[in-house]
């Protein structure tokens, strides 16, 4: 099984590496904005992982989607998503989308992880907490990829009750957020020291630095990944405050 995943504090990352040791694959397992992402795209069986917002796939997953559309035909696609609260049927859209271009989906895993948006101070827990929320999503895993050996995938997020739960649950109210890129980033010129590290782990290439500074375009894709790696914690994208650098790495310890 090859892996295609986003992921933007490291929480989707952790998940699909976990998944994959325990099933001891050895396949390619590759970011979405890497040119191993197009190798990975060889293989007949694929897992595609990425955070989901507002119940809905990032806007990134589903360009890479459609751009790739003829690659799908044929091949089995299993889905995780991994979320700060609520899901809904963040596997299905993946999974509706797949399907038109002739995907087999044998199934879906959504896991709860740390709240990764760390300019939402109402989302914020403790490190205790956090550190709970990881131990269960583990178990979780280890489990599930128990299933998959004998054959039993997980069917989480693609059921028509979890698109119901998705749609009314939050995607119709937030819907004009996930229907395409954004540029709501912004960056405070005077914490920016110009480092780079944004626009290096951008997945988008949407940020630049121009004269010393960062400065961010219209392709943002919500990962949060620049939010949570800045050094001088100079950018923000939902909020306007950021209460805390929330990734794996730190919730993990």
């Amino acid at each position: 099984m090859n892996a295609i995943y986003l992921s933007g504090s490291g929480n989707t990352k952790h998940v699909v590496t976990l998944l994959l040791n325990e099933l001891g694959n050895t396949g390619i397992c590759a970011p979405i904005e890497s040119e191993d992402a197009m190798k990975a795209l060889e293989g007949d069986e694929i897992l595609i992982a990425y955070p989901t917002m507002f119940s809905n796939i990032p806007y990134l997953v589903r360009d890479f989607i459609n751009s790739h559309g003829s690659s799908w035909k044929g091949k089995k696609i299993f889905l995780i998503t991994t979320m700060g609260l609520f899901a809904g049927d963040g596997t299905g859209c993946a999974a509706r989308l797949l399907k038109k271009y002739g995907a087999e989906i044998t199934g879906g895993l959504q896991i709860v992880m740390p709240d990764s948006i760390g300019d939402c101070k109402a989302l914020k827990k403790s490190k205790e907490q956090n550190k709970a929320i990881i131990d269960k999503a583990d178990k979780r895993i280890i489990e599930a990829a128990k299933q998959i050996r004998e054959g039993r995938y997980p069917k989480e997020g693609l059921s028509f009750a979890a698109h119901l739960a998705g749609l009314f649950g939050q995607r119709l109210w937030f819907y004009n957020k996930t229907t395409g890129y954004t540029d709501k980033v912004r960056i405070d010129p005077s914490k920016c020291i110009g480092c780079g590290i944004c626009a290096k782990n951008c997945p988008t290439q949407n940020i630049k630095i121009a004269d010393g500074k960062a400065a961010a375009n219209s392709q943002c894709t919500m990962c949060y990944r620049c939010v949570n790696y800045c050094p001088k914690q100079a950018i923000t994208l939902l909020g306007k405050t950021l209460y805390e650098q929330p990734t794996y790495d730190k919730n993990s310890m």
